[in-house]
């Protein structure tokens, strides 16, 4: 069996109806948190431009779990401009094949919803959404955003795909050739707007003049990798929820610290039940499995901006041929709405979209736990 296209697997993965439960509590008290006006001032470190307050949140977010052999879901990631989602619906080609209707009406629906919150007029639709990436017609992913522009057109909404160097300010207001911007959809990983070809848009962020969604704010407060060091101190949590909603957080989320903050030479010796990762990586680039890792490279880590986290393996698809998978599992999410849910099988060290037969899988919700 050979893949159609790739990042698509025509395998589909067995999960059961109690992980997934479990998955969709874990992102409900994300989510809660991140909305808790206490939160951030509980946070070990907010970057500036996440302190800008905006009345919109983030569309297309992802929670990425492991699932032990006991059927207990771990939290391995959190993604405020995640892709895939039309692979993850097995559709090859985006621009010519529509989302499932009721997740294309849902999906629709998040955007004008951030717009109208936005603006606050419940009323209101944007005129022009204009969706940014480095170099877009590059990405793996640019089939998906021509997608979106579909999406958009059918509920008459102009759209445009482009590069941030294309986007000019006047007054404040963002501006594609001339055209006036209504609402940034932001596939860009320069997630705080730090990089010169994003400083047109981190002003305008900062002013409140566009809607912008991901946005620098929520991923502060979720998807920055040092929220799951703040996440494992059990103080934070206590102080925000009760002790039925900690007990379950810290069941879900792998222990989590900075490599300063440990003892280097223990953290060696200890290193095979571990995982090391940058703070500001993507695409688990960057990221290394302790019992690969050599001596070396763990000595050229930047003690303060490594996170070292408890290992939870990846749980083992075997196909109908008798290949076997490393597995993930994917929520995409909107505030409280699971959008979709699916799978990622692949081999090797981290996920990834290479594996010959690997990708986006659909699922098979069983009733086993």
């Amino acid at each position: 069996m050979d893949n159609q296209h790739p990042g698509i697997s025509q395998h589909t993965v067995n999960l059961s109806r109690h992980a997934l439960k479990q998955m969709i509590r874990v992102v409900h008290d994300l989510q809660n948190l991140s909305e808790n006006p206490l939160y951030p001032s509980k946070l070990s470190k907010l970057a500036g431009i996440a302190q800008v307050h905006a009345q919109n949140y983030s569309v297309l977010m992802a929670y990425d779990f492991h699932v032990t052999d006991t059927q207990e879901v771990k939290l391995i990631e959190v993604n405020t401009n995640a892709g895939g989602l039309w692979l993850a619906c097995g559709i090859e080609y985006p621009s010519k094949q529509p989302l499932p209707e009721k997740l294309a009406r849902q999906l629709l629906s998040t955007f004008i919803q951030e717009y109208q919150l936005f603006i606050q007029n419940v009323q209101a639709k944007p005129k022009l959404i204009a969706i940014v990436d480095q170099l877009p017609e590059q990405q793996f992913l640019y089939p998906e955003m021509q997608g979106f522009v579909q999406l958009f057109k059918q509920a008459e909404i102009d759209c445009i795909i482009t590069d941030p160097s294309e986007i000019t300010a006047n007054n404040s207001a963002l501006y594609y050739k001339g055209q006036h911007i209504d609402l940034i959809y932001n596939r860009h990983c320069d997630f705080y707007l730090a990089s010169p070809e994003m400083q047109v848009i981190a002003q305008a962020w900062q002013q409140q003049s566009v809607c912008l969604t991901p946005n620098p704010r929520t991923y502060g407060l979720l998807a920055d990798k040092q929220r799951m060091v703040d996440w494992s101190q059990s103080e934070l949590l206590a102080e925000l929820f009760s002790p039925k909603i900690v007990q379950r957080l810290r069941q879900a989320i792998p222990k989590t610290q900075i490599l300063g903050s440990l003892d280097q030479n223990t953290t060696w010796s200890e290193r095979k039940k571990l995982v090391f990762k940058p703070t500001t990586g993507h695409a688990s680039r960057g990221v290394y499995i302790g019992d690969k890792l050599t001596k070396g490279k763990f000595n050229s880590f930047d003690p303060q901006t490594t996170l070292v986290q408890e290992r939870i393996k990846p749980s083992i698809t075997i196909t109908e041929d008798n290949t076997e998978f490393k597995t993930d599992f994917r929520l995409f999410v909107y505030r409280h709405t699971i959008l979709a849910a699916c799978a990622r099988i692949y081999q090797g060290q981290v996920t990834n979209l290479r594996t010959p037969n690997g990708g986006f899988s659909q699922l098979n919700l069983t009733h086993s736990i």
